[in-house]
């Protein structure tokens, strides 16, 4: 994949990401839901820690988590040049960018966003650039999941063995368009390793087999 390609993939993810948290923020009040099947329900969420909600504790533990992500996309922005450059396979190219894309779509909330928006509650939408000021300082901004995928969530059939009988919900978890990106990217490298890696892989039989004619 050309560098122009995954610059239009990373700009596409971030528009759709961006544009999603923005009207939620600005749109619903905080944990307030929207069901639109049975398993698919919007939910605005604020994240200030990492995935699933852990957070690092003390006062800069957020300025610590922020300031990670900016170092570690630094090298995932690295990663995607040297592969375009070296004209690595096609598929590996589209991963990066997807992680990229995803990683840099969460680091503008953390970024900004306490700058540029009011503070959400359950009984006050947040309103864009509020004349009093944002609801925090710059590195210290939350970031904004809605999507939540709740495949079953009612009672297991008495016939389960310990938990028959019991209320019982799978994947519960609220995230948002750049999580979607990320765990696409890994899921995608994961499935097509081989085909992501296959210099290394041709390098590794060729070393295995010198070593065997050395023996």
């Amino acid at each position: 994949m050309s560098l122009k390609k995954s610059i239009l993939v990373i700009i596409l993810v971030l528009l759709i990401d961006q544009i999603s948290k923005i009207y939620i923020k600005t749109h619903f009040a905080l944990y307030e839901d929207l069901p639109v099947f049975n398993w698919f329900r919007i939910v605005f969420v604020e994240n200030k820690g990492m995935a699933w909600g852990v957070e690092l504790p003390g006062n800069y533990g957020k300025l610590v988590l922020t300031l990670f992500r900016v170092v570690a996309i630094t090298g995932i922005g690295y990663w995607l040049y040297d592969s375009v450059r070296k004209k690595s396979a096609g598929i590996l190219t589209l991963c990066i960018a997807l992680i990229f894309a995803g990683a840099f779509g969460n680091i503008i909330d953390s970024v900004v966003y306490g700058v540029l928006f009011s503070e959400s509650t359950m009984v006050q939408v947040a309103e864009f650039m509020p004349e009093g000021g944002g609801y925090e300082q710059v590195f210290y901004g939350k970031v904004v999941d809605m999507i939540q995928f709740t495949f079953y969530d009612d009672v297991l059939p008495d016939w389960i063995p310990f938990w028959g009988g019991q209320p019982f919900s799978f994947f519960d978890p609220v995230f948002n368009v750049a999580d979607s990106a990320i765990s696409i990217g890994v899921f995608l490298l994961l499935v097509f390793n081989k085909k992501a890696f296959p210099k290394e892989e041709k390098e590794e039989t060729t070393l295995q087999e010198e070593e065997a004619t050395t023996v």
